[in-house]
Order: structure tokens, then C-alpha cells, then sequence
């Protein structure tokens, strides 16, 4: 199944969706890119933290300000503030918003989260950085972080140990993800439009049996959210 597909969105309106968490939002973000580019739709990729700056996979590129730009059908845009150690710096949600507003694409796809390689992470106070035109927040959590300790997987671990009520030595498991996705300052502590999860990095028989678990955990739960049990490097929904 193709990643536009699985995540329901409607190809022939626009959207503006904001990446947050870890665990794939980097791959999600440019395999959707490119899908959606060969579906003719002009898409613009940017990021309000910072993303490894990407040297190939778009049309055009622009740092500080787009300038007369007018893309063309099937194409992807990368914008940012600035690159430095070969990470492109996120520009301002003023800056994005007055850019989306302009209506120069069909899909506006922003990474809104940093969780510096980790596959679950605690949210600072400022994180993450969505901005108000956003249609769907895309939260994900990476399932290869069940069964490892938390100050070992876990991007601010001390933020993510006190809204989970566990221990830096404590071991993932399925009730500690539950617990952070449903906290209020957990995974969806601030969004936008509709919110959907995805359980990524289902990449065995295992994971994806643990990650349907946490769906019905959080479904029974009164979750009333999308939740995908996915492995989107191979395009996999489950």
C-alpha cells in the first residue's frame, strides 16, 4: 500500500501535515514527497527544527526566503533558514505559515518534531513547533524501542521518565507507550487538525503483534484517533 493511501489523505485537496515524535518521520516524510510528486502534486518539504539536509530527491531548494517561485506540476521543494554540520535549519511558523497561505502548493509536508535519531522521545516545552495551518498532526512512535532501556532509546529521557512514571533502567513495554501517547504532555501534547499514530517500524511478526497490541490498549482506552501499525520503509500497514 502506498503511504497517502494508508494515511487517508485526499489527493485531490490539499494538505498540511506536521511530523512529531521519533522513530521515521524523516522517511515518512520524503517517501510521501515522492509519491505525491508522481502523482503530479507540487509539494513543499520543510521543517520548523532541523533535518539532515537532503542532497538529492527534490526540484527545487531554497534557503532564507522562495523568490519568485512558481513550481511545477510533480515536484518537491525543500526550504530552510540556513544549513549548518549538514543540517538544514528550520525557518520561522511565521515563515511557513505566510508561505502556505500563498497556496504555491498541493502539499505542505513539515517535519515539526527533533528526536535526534531516538525512536520515542519526551517533549520539551517548546516542543513540538506546529504550525496553525496544519490539517494532520502525524505523531510516531518507533516500535524497536519495546524491549530497551529508556535512557537508552529515549530522546529526553528525563521528561519521558516523569510523565510515564518510570525509572531511566526501566524497559520499554507496550503500557509505558500507552501511557505516553495518552498523557497530556505526552506525544500529542500540542496539534493541529486531525491526529493520526503510527506504530512504526513493524518489521517482524513480533513488533507487529506488539503494536496491534498497544492499538487495542489505546482503542479501549477511549483513543479515538487513527492508529496505524505500520513499517513505512516497505510501505507495510498492518
Amino acid at each position: 500500500m502506498r503511504i497517502y493511501e494508508g494515511l487517508g489523505l485526499d489527493i485531490h485537496k490539499g494538505e498540511v501535515l506536521s511530523l512529531i515524535g521519533g522513530g521515521g518521520k524523516t522517511t515518512t516524510t520524503f517517501a510521501l514527497g515522492e509519491e505525491l510528486k508522481e502523482l503530479n502534486k507540487k509539494v513543499l518539504i520543510t521543517t520548523t527544527t532541523a533535518i539532515y539536509n537532503p542532497e538529492k530527491a527534490y526540484d527545487y531548494y531554497f534557503l532564507r526566503e522562495i523568490e519568485d517561485l512558481n513550481p511545477k506540476k510533480g515536484s518537491i521543494t525543500i526550504f530552510g533558514d540556513r544549513v549548518e554540520r549538514r543540517k538544514l535549519i528550520g525557518i520561522s511558523l511565521e515563515k511557513i505559515e505566510e508561505i502556505i497561505e500563498k497556496e504555491l502548493f498541493d502539499f505542505v509536508l513539515i517535519e515539526a518534531d527533533g528526536a535526534k535519531g531516538k525512536s520515542i522521545k519526551g517533549h520539551a516545552f517548546y516542543e513540538p513547533v506546529i504550525p496553525k495551518n496544519t490539517t494532520k498532526t502525524i505523531g510516531i512512535v518507533g516500535l524497536d524501542s519495546l524491549g530497551k532501556k529508556i535512557e537508552d532509546i529515549v530522546h529526553r529521557p528525563e521528561i519521558f521518565t516523569k510523565i510515564t512514571s518510570t525509572k531511566y533502567s526501566d524497559i520499554i513495554d507496550e503500557e509505558i507507550i500507552v501511557k505516553y501517547i495518552l498523557h497530556s504532555e505526552g506525544l500529542f501534547k500540542e496539534t493541529k487538525g486531525e491526529r493520526i499514530l503510527l506504530l512504526n517500524k513493524a518489521y517482524n511478526e513480533k513488533t507487529i503483534l506488539k503494536g496491534s497490541r498497544i492499538r487495542r490498549i489505546l482503542l479501549g482506552d477511549g483513543f479515538k484517533d487513527t492508529v496505524l501499525v505500520t513499517d513505512i520503509r516497505r510501505k507495510k500497514f498492518y
